[in-house]
């Protein structure tokens, strides 16, 4: 009977994909505007079209040689089935296509936006947060869709039982994180060098607007938005969707298959999704504002929607977790998880909107330059880690404890309570995501609005619709910090889990070759592991900072060039060279993103080699925790700079033009690989260290039986 319950997953992401092709319906319906706004939107629309054809041609020899690799290993008995190599490629054209599929959206919704804003403010939120949704609901839909599918392929046609299931399944998530990292990584380069490029030199030294058509870096900088800031964010999140929920699988079929539960154990983060699914739907339908709306107005109807979809999603999911496990404690777990992603959520909004303190006192140190307003900003975002640590950790304490675990190590049955302990962990990540569909559209509207304000200002539509969609934008940067939230937080939760998952694979492994694995912190394997980890993390933030710079760089001459050469540009007689721009940035991008990216899957292979398979749980931990900090750091420091130079052009400390919006312009162009290329990464980047680490345990453990 339970396993038939499975369907559930299947029909759950249909309904997210029919929501999500009725809002893009809607979204199309509206007009576009005036030819010249047209016809900005096509040149942003054939840039990213034309990026994006770029980089999924790279990405695919990367995943040809993974693949083969993969095919290999399972030709010489390394790997549990041949179903893993295939699962590779479905998740990283499932993430890819959803990418895919939020980019042309917003790059379709901008001009639309731009336009409707110029009759209201609430129109122009209606159309960015409902191509937002499509974004959302296309994430959650197919992810659901490829976890289903991939399930009735095991259970009915190759036969499995529940724990070999789990055991497979939780090795699928590889390929969604790679593709993810390479559209994170990538996005963020060529986003990032365009905006600095473009605030450098049209901002402090030209002194024009960021979106003036003067501006030979506007359009690049508009492609940014979506390449980066929509067609990465969606790989990311499609990631951080399907990696927590087969993570949940493989702890679940450990804590309950004694009890007889395991099939129910599996069923429960499904049907999590699927009523987090209802539940973003309805929450939808609540954004709405009203004219001359504050940004705390605006911020609070975003609430309205998330938060209502969270506390649907709660009451739900207690008959649900009782019928199915008959567990309340499990349900507990699930609500730290809801509980937690909203209080993440809402202590990013405070460090990172112009509507709180931190930010407004960040804006305020521009009055004595850049030094003291970049100074400023790093003590934020240092400063910012403390809210989501607290509430990560008490979420894994108390998950662990109310699903059935001990902290008495000397307890009796310790290890099945353990084991339970783990399951409430996991299913706290699948909690925190299960409204990812509402959660998501907040957050993808963002650079929707920000190309909205791009067009308005170069098709000149006014102060008015400028004002709107600068509100729209503002809001948009808090409510991008809030999605990295929650990507980051149940990063967390997820990596621990997997974690978990590597630790039980391998010492089955080791097992069945009369090994045993020591996981002492005196073990000196271990320990170099968690240097290396946390090495690892400062090396790829390094890579990622220096990719961007140097490809800024060549922005920054290009944009200097055609100001000095094209004679006319500054007196608009002549128009600038956009493509050229546009072609650096894809250039830069494609050039530099394979180097961090192939970390996630070296260091870890390597680690293992080395140090065997206790330095790789080292390696597991150190950069779990670093990277965790490092991303909430990066994160919500880029957000803060970014909203305290709105700020200020907003009319506060002088507004445009003025010393302070130069300095806090040399402070959003430092936080601009902080917020949208490094900091994002990172979370990826701890879950697929881990993936691989899973994928390759067979290889790890053949070379360590070998060299004892």
């Amino acid at each position: 009977m339970t396993e038939n319950l499975f369907w559930l997953g299947i029909l759950g992401a249909i309904l997210a994909l029919l929501f999500a092709f009725a809002q893009s319906r809607k979204v199309l319906a509206y007009s576009e505007g005036s030819d010249t706004m047209k016809k900005i939107a096509a040149a942003i629309r054939k840039g990213a079209n034309a990026y994006l054809r770029h980089q999924y041609a790279t990405v695919f020899k990367v995943f040809a040689v993974v693949f083969l690799l993969l095919l290999v290993l399972c030709w010489f008995g390394l790997l549990d089935n041949w179903f893993i190599p295939f699962a590779f490629l479905t998740g990283g054209i499932y993430s890819a296509i959803s990418g895919f599929v939020g980019m042309r959206i917003a790059t379709s919704s901008n001009a639309r936006t731009a336009q409707a804003a110029s009759e209201s403010l609430n129109k122009g939120l209606n159309v960015a947060f409902s191509s937002g949704a499509v974004m959302g609901f296309t994430v959650v839909g197919l992810g659901l869709f490829d976890i289903s599918v991939w399930f009735h392929i095991l259970r009915y046609i190759a036969h499995y039982d529940a724990a070999r299931i789990a055991q497979t399944m939780v090795m699928f998530g590889m390929g969604a994180s790679f593709m993810a990292l390479f559209a994170r990584v990538g996005g963020g380069i060529f986003t990032k060098a365009a905006d600095v490029g473009a605030d450098l030199v049209g901002k402090v030294e030209a002194g024009i607007p960021e979106d003036d058509p003067r501006n030979p870096a506007t359009i690049a900088d508009n492609v940014g938005d979506n390449v980066g800031d929509v067609a990465g964010m969606g790989a990311d999140l499609y990631e951080s969707y399907v990696g927590s929920i087969l993570a949940t699988f493989a702890l679940g079929v450990t804590a309950y298959t004694g009890a007889g539960k395991a099939w129910e154990a599996m069923l429960l983060p499904i049907a999590l999704a699927v009523v987090g699914i209802l539940c973003s739907i309805i929450g939808s339908f609540l954004i709405r504002t009203k004219e001359g709306a504050t940004q705390r107005e605006l911020l609070a109807t975003l609430r309205r929607g998330t938060y209502t979809a969270a506390v649907l999603a709660a009451v739900i999911a207690a008959p649900l977790t009782y019928f199915l496990l008959g567990s309340w404690g499990v349900y507990v777990a699930i609500l730290c998880g809801l509980v937690g992603g909203c209080a993440i959520g809402y202590f990013t909004e405070y460090y990172t909107s112009d509507t709180y303190k931190p930010t407004r006192e960040l804006a305020e140190a521009t009055e004595t330059g850049a030094g003291t307003t970049i100074i400023g900003g790093l003590s934020l975002g240092m400063l910012s880690t403390i809210a989501p640590i607290l509430i990560v950790g008490v979420a894994v304490i108390v998950s662990f404890v109310a699903a059935g675990g001990t902290l008495t190590t000397s307890a009796d049955n310790y290890t099945e309570l353990f084991s339970k302990g783990l399951y409430g962990i996991g299913i706290a990540a699948v909690g925190m995501l299960s409204t990812l569909g509402i959660t998501l559209a907040t957050d993808a509207y963002g650079p929707v609005a920000d190309n909205a304000g791009g067009i308005a200002e170069m098709s000149g539509l006014g102060e008015e619709v400028r004002n709107r969609t600068d509100a729209l934008d503002s809001l948009g940067n808090t409510t991008a910090a809030t999605g990295k939230g929650f990507a980051i937080g149940s990063a967390a939760l997820t990596a621990l889990a997997l974690l978990v998952s590597y630790v039980d694979i391998v010492s089955v492994k080791l097992e069945a070759k009369g090994l045993a694995i020591d996981l002492s912190l005196t073990n000196p394997a271990v320990l170099v592991g968690l240097f290396v980890g946390a090495m690892l993390t400062f090396v790829f933030a390094a890579l990622t900072m220096s990719a961007v710079q140097r490809a800024a760089q060549s922005i920054v001459m290009e944009v200097r060039r055609q100001f000095r050469e094209i004679r006319g540009i500054m007196e608009g007689t002549a128009d600038p060279d956009y493509a050229a721009c546009v072609g650096l940035c894809t250039k830069g991008a494609l050039k530099e993103m394979v180097a961090p990216s192939l970390l996630a899957i070296v260091v870890p292979i390597l680690t293992g080699l080395i140090l065997g398979p206790e330095g790789v749980v080292g390696l597991l931990g150190g950069v779990s925790v670093t990277g965790f900090a490092m991303a909430v750091f990066m994160s919500n420091a880029g957000g803060a700079w970014d909203n305290a130079k709105k700020y200020i052009e907003a009319g506060h400390h002088g507004g445009k033009g003025s010393d302070c919006h130069k300095a806090a312009v040399i402070g959003d162009t430092v936080g601009d690989p902080f917020k949208d290329t490094s900091g994002p990464s990172l979370n990826i980047l701890i879950k697929l260290v881990s993936t691989v680490s899973i994928v390759f345990s067979g290889l790890i453990v053949a070379v360590q039986a070998f060299m004892s």
